[in-house]
């Protein structure tokens, strides 16, 4: 099995929008694209919201068919580990191995040195084609990046087996993740880590790194773009020569997580992979449950009153909501409207102060990364949000199609 050169992660907290978002890829596809769609949702979604993995399969399927897609499409266990994995083996075919907490953890002296040992031919300077200046690989250095990242990799291979015996072989797509962290992986500690799932017999598809800059969920890129810059296209090369070098899947690409509404660095990606011929996989998990509180707005009456219900509650538990997502949001308090501020908007005004448009008067990143944790809220209002995103499925869904194709995909396929 294996995922088509660009993919995007199409998240749905509650398992509505299915169609809209496949609604998106499809107009995307048509101008000349070939982007699959996986859906995703993680453990911790799937425990707030109330769904099973099952949930997803069948919102994927039925999209799939009501819209007559003819390409790829998959189901993706998102940030998996050994513990949570068995419950997803059944209906999904992408599986992102989560092994962010493994880094840094121990591992043995003879296994560093059997590591170092067999990366003696890269020692001094390694020249990776199409970087400017070669890698310096010392001793030093490969103990270092033995010591953080060989457990994890061994972590990511023992999932792995377990897939591999209860799936088979080749019937489904390995991502490996290791964004939840603080510090990013350098292109080189990248290409070692590569070595390293190579030597443990993962034939990992796409590898979700941790970049440089924040990547706060639901708003843009905070950080530097030129080191962005340099540090995507360096990243780019290492996969090709480790693909070639390591024996890796050929259509190996990286994986960008939270990767929602990062508009300034879209431009950036789609440079690289035009120049180099590369593939690209986004995620996008948690945008379009903001569509569906904007949509919800924009409906109007009790559509708005609900969605006004949401931010009350959000606001008044923004401690509890916000603690699970500390470290990739930045919510400054003194920026939020109060409740009774909110409690008096139109649809309109609420609609834009969510709404991710950059430069519009009413826009508040703060606003929209305290409702983007907010999906528990809704969660517990049962019926109560879900009739209503039924009741409103035509204006929701437009929100949905047009987010995901005017403000992501265009920008990022620039078509």
């Amino acid at each position: 099995m294996k995922l088509g050169k660009y993919s995007i992660g199409v998240g749905d907290r509650f398992t509505h929008q299915g169609v809209a978002q496949l609604r998106a890829i499809m107009k995307a596809n048509e101008k000349g694209l070939d982007i699959s769609p996986v859906w995703n949702k993680s453990n911790r979604e799937h425990i707030y919201v109330g769904t099973e993995p099952a949930d997803t399969r069948r919102e994927a399927d039925a999209a799939v068919k009501e819209l007559h897609f003819k390409g790829g499409y998959f189901v993706d266990a998102d940030h998996i580990n050994l513990t949570t994995v068995a419950k997803y083996v059944d209906v999904s075919d992408f599986f992102t191995l989560d092994v962010a907490s493994f880094i840094g953890k121990e591992s043995s002296r003879e296994e560093v040195d059997a590591f170092v040992t067999s990366c003696e031919k890269y020692m001094g300077e390694l020249q990776i084609p199409g970087m400017e200046n070669p890698l310096k690989v010392t001793t030093e250095l490969l103990q270092d990046i033995a010591r953080k990242f060989l457990a994890a990799t061994q972590h990511a291979s023992e999932i792995y087996a377990y897939l591999e015996t209860e799936k088979g072989e080749g019937n489904f797509i390995t991502e490996v993740s290791m964004d939840e962290v603080e510090s990013p992986q350098t292109p080189v500690e990248m290409l070692f880590i590569l070595k390293m799932l190579a030597d443990k017999g993962v034939p990992v598809q796409t590898i979700a790194p941790k970049f440089t800059g924040r990547f706060n969920k639901g708003v843009d890129y905070v950080g530097d773009l030129d080191q962005f810059a340099m540090e995507f296209e360096d990243d780019v090369l290492v996969l090709d020569f480790a693909v070639k070098e390591f024996g890796l899947p050929e259509e190996l690409k990286l994986s960008v997580h939270s990767g929602s509404d990062k508009f300034s660095i879209y431009p950036i990606m789609a440079d690289v992979i035009l120049r180099y011929d590369k593939g690209l996989h986004l995620k996008t998990a948690g945008t379009t449950w903001l569509e569906e509180v904007i949509g919800l707005a924009v409906a109007g009456g009790e559509g708005l009153e609900l969605a006004k219900k949401i931010y009350e509650n959000a606001y008044n538990r923004q401690e509890e909501l916000c603690g699970p997502y500390a470290d990739v949001i930045d919510i400054d308090g003194s920026n939020l409207p109060t409740v009774e501020e909110v409690n008096g908007w139109s649809s309109e005004k609420f609609a834009n102060t969510l709404r991710h448009i950059p430069g519009h008067a009413d826009y508040n990143s703060n606003f929209r990364q305290l409702i983007h944790v907010a999906y528990k809220v809704a969660a517990e209002m049962g019926s109560d949000f879900t009739h209503l995103l039924v009741k409103y499925a035509d204006v929701i869904g437009s929100c949905v199609e047009e987010n995901i194709y005017e403000r992501h995909l265009r920008r990022l396929f620039t078509i």
